[in-house]
């Protein structure tokens, strides 16, 4: 039997599979609020078969969104666009859909990837003054950020809260904390973006103190029985950065806090950074963390051949495996990966006449699992 095709919980959450389709930007919303595109990029990962589908980064405040056309949701009209996307969704899939709740920092006001993907600095075009731990910027070439005081984290910690209640309210089985790849919740936990002298700066206590207060926020929100986890970059990959060591001691703090699961990626907070890119390069960290910890551990990264997959759920080295990039080059990808593995997956039924030859028996109703 497949363990990739196997079943898995996270808290109180029951996934068919062990494939999670990670939150991928698209940069194509307006005012923060979804449009036809999120109906159409969602609705076809939807019918993946995948376990858990995750939204994109989605901005708990507007000035914390990535780009001024990323997805949000601090306001009614974020909420009744998603409702209506999610709505279109679930009429044809019953594939759990949760979210990444997050705060881009001195990494928002930026363009799309397609126009560059730099810092917007004229508000004329769009852009806003950002924030962070503290006054530095990201590039060299980038006006620095204002440091949050006492009354902005606060505001954040509480714009985090507000918008897990809204996706409550929206029926979203899963929230997922996004403190990775440079956003505002890691430039807190890096020594590179927090030189702070107050309690949320120096030691790695300090530095962690506000990321994990936003966890325990958003858990507190959200109802017990949906699972709150958290995503991370395990290292900076520069050094005198966030590294694994201290990745492991933060898996440790959500553990013992009851977080559901923890996403283990790397990078995007330094541009110095060195990545050895080849398939798997984050996995090691994952499994690093997954001795270290009861919850279930999220691996990802250059994964891209079911047998691979397998592998890494088979040796124990992460609970689940995400994909991003590969399931927009195949939005079958989950697919594929049954027939090669010998598994079966949960499709539509408008389907089950493509069901190949060679892979009889391959779908089941992804309504009620039956076939």
């Amino acid at each position: 039997m497949s363990q990739l095709f196997s079943p898995v919980r996270l808290g109180a959450l029951d996934l068919p599979n062990r494939i999670v389709i990670a939150p991928m930007c698209q940069y194509s919303a307006k005012n923060g609020c979804a449009t036809d595109w999120h109906l159409m990029h969602l609705g076809q990962m939807a019918m993946s078969g995948a376990g858990l589908l995750i939204l994109e980064a989605t901005g708990v405040t507007a000035e914390g969104r990535i780009s001024p056309h990323d997805l949000g949701l601090y306001n009614n009209a974020n909420e009744s666009a998603l409702a209506r996307v999610l709505a279109g969704v679930r009429a044809y899939s019953g594939m759990p859909l949760g979210i990444q709740l997050s705060h881009a920092g001195r990494k928002a006001s930026s363009r799309a990837p397609w126009d560059g993907g730099g810092l917007i600095t004229d508000e004329a075009e769009g852009g806003w003054q950002t924030v962070s731990a503290s006054a530095i910027a990201h590039g060299a070439d980038e006006p620095p950020p204002v440091a949050l005081d006492a009354d902005g984290l606060a505001a954040v910690r509480d714009a985090f809260a507000e918008a897990a209640r809204r996706a409550d309210r929206l029926g979203l089985d899963l929230i997922e904390v996004h403190a990775a790849h440079g956003y505002l919740l890691h430039q807190f936990l890096s020594p590179l973006s927090n030189q702070r002298n107050d309690e949320y700066g120096g030691a790695l206590d300090k530095r962690m103190r506000f990321p994990l207060e936003v966890f325990d926020a958003v858990r507190a929100a959200f109802p017990r029985e949906k699972p709150v986890g958290m995503r991370i970059s395990a290292s900076d990959w520069v050094d005198g950065g966030w590294d694994i060591d201290q990745s492991v001691e933060l898996a440790r703090a959500l553990d013992a806090r009851g977080c559901d699961f923890i996403h283990v990626s790397s990078g995007g907070l330094s541009t110095a950074q060195k990545i050895p890119l080849e398939a798997g390069y984050q996995i090691p960290f994952a499994a690093q963390i997954k001795a270290q910890v009861s919850m279930p551990v999220i691996g990802v990264g250059l994964i891209t051949e079911p047998e691979h997959a397998e592998a890494i759920i088979a040796e124990g080295h992460a609970d689940l495996v995400a994909l991003a990039r590969g399931m927009l080059y195949d939005p079958r990808w989950p697919w594929h990966a049954a027939a090669r593995l010998g598994a079966r997956v949960n499709a539509p039924r408008q389907y089950w006449r493509c069901e190949p030859q060679a892979a009889r028996g391959l779908f089941t109703d992804q309504a009620d699992g039956r076939r």
